[in-house]
């Protein structure tokens, strides 16, 4: 068999620089490095949501003669992690027309019927404005998770009002 001379030399030659590639000490290249910062803000945010409270009937010439009324409602808040709130809520649209409290509902005609709303069920500590004040705070967010917090409302025994419907806005206010 006849081999090309200079096949045989390009063979020797292909192995012999593989050989030398394989036994050679790697390149390197030169290189530089630099740090930087990654960061975030986690801000304090808080929804608020309410239902609205419905005392239902109320009878001044027999049951409430003597007795109050009573309802609960819940206020529920949702807040970032760590943020520290206190919740108000505002007299209502007939602070000024209430008699021995200090929120009242109306009617379409001149007469009011006066309510409360309480932070605890022994209907002491009214649920108003301010903190300090009459604010209601719950303790810091524990997690995201929505908490709810109980409305204590009480209408006092012993009104002489008139027949109607009677109705009142209040606005419930997280702060944080």
């Amino acid at each position: 068999m006849y081999v090309n001379r200079a096949a045989k030399q390009f063979c020797l030659w292909s192995i012999s620089a593989f050989v030398l590639c394989m036994a050679a000490p790697a390149a390197h290249a030169a290189t530089a490095a630099s740090n930087f910062t990654v960061s975030a803000a986690v801000t304090a945010t808080c929804s608020i949501s309410t239902v609205d409270m419905n005392f239902g009937n109320y009878d001044p010439i027999t049951t409430h003669a003597t007795t109050p009324l009573d309802v609960n409602g819940s206020v529920t808040i949702t807040c970032t992690k760590g943020a520290a709130t206190y919740i108000d809520l505002s007299p209502g649209s007939n602070a000024a027309n209430a008699v021995g409290t200090t929120r009242a509902m109306s009617t379409a005609g001149p007469d009011y019927l006066s309510y409360e709303l309480y932070q605890e069920n022994t209907f002491t500590t009214v649920w108003g404005v301010g903190n300090p004040g009459n604010a209601f705070v719950p303790p810091v967010a524990p997690s995201k998770a929505p908490r709810s917090f109980t409305i204590y409302g009480r209408i006092p025994a012993g009104q002489d009002r008139t027949v109607g419907n009677y109705s009142d806005t209040v606005t419930a206010t997280v702060n944080f």
